[in-house]
């Protein structure tokens, strides 16, 4: 189960012209919502304004009150004090009412991540078959959780952080040049290269460590999903210590790369509050030594300091925000290559501009020398199958495991296209025709019955559900599942849990035969429903499978007696070729691979052979 975990070494940095194609891909979903997005800016420029006016409106309070200082009466001067602190009052109240517009307004965060998240699913769910063979399914769900996850706090939180404090740094430069005191500034700013560097370094060192983080991330979600949905057989052969030791070393591998970023964060960030302590220093040690050499400016000079020194509040404040907004930026650049590498992934199995749908479909299906390869460097599965089959007739495909049964199927319903040759419906190549559309003219009913968590009768109205009760009850009658399903406790609204897991394997197989039989197609696809079955419940799913192929086209791919001598002809698949065709007599008769299948057959279950041939010669129970 455990999952080659990627190398270090193998996680490039993106380029420059990477992000900003990343950055558009994300714009392109923050653009249908531009007006709220507009609104918030708007707010959040308006709110910061105001709250770097507040020291400016402090300082002149305590050079105008005379605070700090004495005049001629030694008194200081309370209505100044009163008009600049009740200015300063007045603009933290609008400054709290348009940070409230502002978070009000940010609903339009919330709605693109919900977008992209949407996107994501429905271009998943466009892919071929081949996609989710070459992708573990807990990597696919990490992309759509995880990775939609930490993208969101940059689309929620990121984004105006950056926008705010790049602002806000902006205007205490401009402020603290020209309104209070350029010396001053000058000095403090001079620690401004040693952060610079600081800041490049922990860029270059953390962005190989967040992208690894986002690797391992994906790799436990993977192999939690995959040993969770096999705990059954983890149990079975009593492996619960190696499936911990296999998690712990996934694990492991995480924790290492997320502590990575954890030190770089805990050498930068801590750096950078003594940067700031240093700053603080500058200013009160610079702006004495200034009122030291001019006394008569003592009174400008402590509200200048003080003003300084709440800007340097405000000043480290957002280039510490800056720089943990960078850590969430790596951590969302990372996510969002990964969500992009499966977006930008085309499906296999696309429809041609002009595909169309058949207004009345016959049934009459050609395989016309098809020949099939999984991998475009694999071995042939199926080699030039030349097969006509007539509308209404119930086919069967036998032969050895791994003999191409079940790709000759896939390739009619279109979850592959042929390498060589073309499969036609009613005289159409398939590749001309609406995907959606044609498996909806189709009945397929896999191996596994497979149910979804919800009640007996959404499971049979799965494909059609807009159906009557009526409807429903009629199908599972028609197929022999009324009986099971009035013994439940609740009946039809009986909850059939995760996959089905309350009912019985047959069970699941009626319930399957009931949903196909409910949208009445015209072909069926049956790849080994009744194999997962005991030969008992096979006999009991016998009637609902005549029922299910009566009067309809059908393929069957089936390994026992009681599902292939009932079908008009048998096709013969050897080694991906059609090695034989004909019905079960002629094909005995004939004595070739059939015949010899199906002696081996025969021979493994003689001691049933009695009780299959009766109820084979019986026909439908009543």
């Amino acid at each position: 189960m455990s999952g080659e975990l990627v190398s270090s070494n193998a996680v490039p940095l993106p380029t420059q012209e990477q992000n900003r194609r990343r950055l558009r891909y994300l714009a392109s979903f923050v653009r249908p919502h531009r007006r709220e997005f507009l609104r918030s800016v708007a707010a959040a420029i308006a709110s910061t304004l105001l709250a770097m006016a507040i020291p400016i409106l402090f300082k002149q309070a305590i050079a105008e009150g005379g605070i700090g200082t004495e005049d001629a009466t030694g008194a200081v001067d309370l209505g100044a004090v009163r008009f600049w602190v009740g200015l300063a009052i007045v603009a933290t109240i609008f400054d709290w009412l348009f940070t409230g517009l502002n978070q009000r307004w940010s609903v339009w965060s919330v709605r693109v991540v919900n977008d992209l998240r949407t996107a994501l699913y429905a271009h998943i769910q466009k892919q071929g078959l081949d996609f989710f063979s070459r992708q573990r399914t807990g990597t696919v769900i990490s992309r759509l959780t995880n990775d939609v996850e930490a993208l969101a706090q940059l689309v929620n939180e990121g984004v105006f952080m950056l926008f705010v404090n790049v602002l806000q740094l902006l205007v205490i430069e401009v402020i603290m040049f020209t309104v209070l005191d350029w010396r001053i500034a000058l000095a403090v700013n001079v620690i401004f290269p040693v952060m610079i560097a600081a800041t490049i370094a922990f860029r270059y060192y953390s962005a190989r460590a967040y992208r690894r983080t986002r690797e391992r991330m994906a790799h436990v979600t993977a192999f939690l999903a995959e040993s969770l949905g096999g705990m059954r057989v983890v149990q079975a052969f009593a492996a619960e210590e190696r499936v911990d030791e296999e998690f712990e070393r996934a694990n492991t591998h995480y924790r290492k790369a997320n502590m990575e970023t954890i030190w770089l964060s805990a050498a930068y960030f801590p750096g950078v509050e003594f940067l700031a302590a240093i700053g603080t220093g500058i200013v009160l040690w610079y702006g004495g030594f200034l009122a030291e050499a001019d006394p008569s400016q003592t009174a400008a000079m402590v509200g200048v300091v003080f003003a300084f020194l709440l800007y340097l509040d405000n000043f480290f404040d957002p280039i510490q925000q800056l720089s943990q907004f960078y850590g969430s930026f790596l951590s969302a650049m990372a996510a969002l290559d990964k969500i992009m590498g499966v977006m930008e992934t085309e499906p296999t199995i696309v429809d041609g501009p002009e595909a169309r749908q058949l207004t009345d479909v016959r049934g009459d299906v050609h395989f016309d020398h098809v020949s099939f390869r999984y991998d475009e460097h694999g071995p042939e599965v199926l080699h030039g199958v030349d097969v006509h089959v007539r509308a209404g007739e119930t086919i069967a495909l036998v032969g050895h495991t791994g003999a191409g049964k079940s790709t000759f199927v896939k390739l009619l319903s279109r979850f592959y296209d042929p390498t060589r040759g073309s499969v036609r419906l009613d005289d159409v190549d398939l590749r001309e025709l609406d995907q959606r559309w044609l498996r909806r003219s189709m009945g397929i009913v896999p191996q596994e019955g497979f149910l979804f968590s919800g009640t007996v009768r959404d499971n049979i109205a799965y494909g059609q559900p807009d159906a009557t009760d009526e409807q429903i009850a009629a199908a599972a009658q028609a197929v022999g599942a009324e009986h099971f399903i009035a013994e439940l406790e609740h009946g039809y609204d009986t909850q059939v849990g995760e996959r089905g897991s309350r009912l019985s394997a047959g069970q699941r197989q009626l319930v399957a035969f009931a949903r196909a039989l409910l949208v009445d197609p015209p072909i069926l696809v049956l790849d080994e429903a009744t194999s997962s079955v005991d030969v008992e419940t096979e006999l009991r799913l016998s009637d609902g499978l005549r029922v299910l192929v009566a009067g309809r086209t059908s393929f069957i791919v089936a390994h026992r007696l009681t599902t292939i001598r009932g079908a008009d002809r048998i096709l013969v698949i050897d080694d991906g070729r059609l090695a034989e065709q004909g019905s079960h007599d002629e094909l005995l008769a004939a004595g070739g691979f059939y015949a010899a299948l199906y002696g081996t057959w025969t021979g493994e279950s003689a001691g049933q052979d009695d009780t299959i041939e009766a109820r084979l010669d019986a026909g439908p129970s009543t």
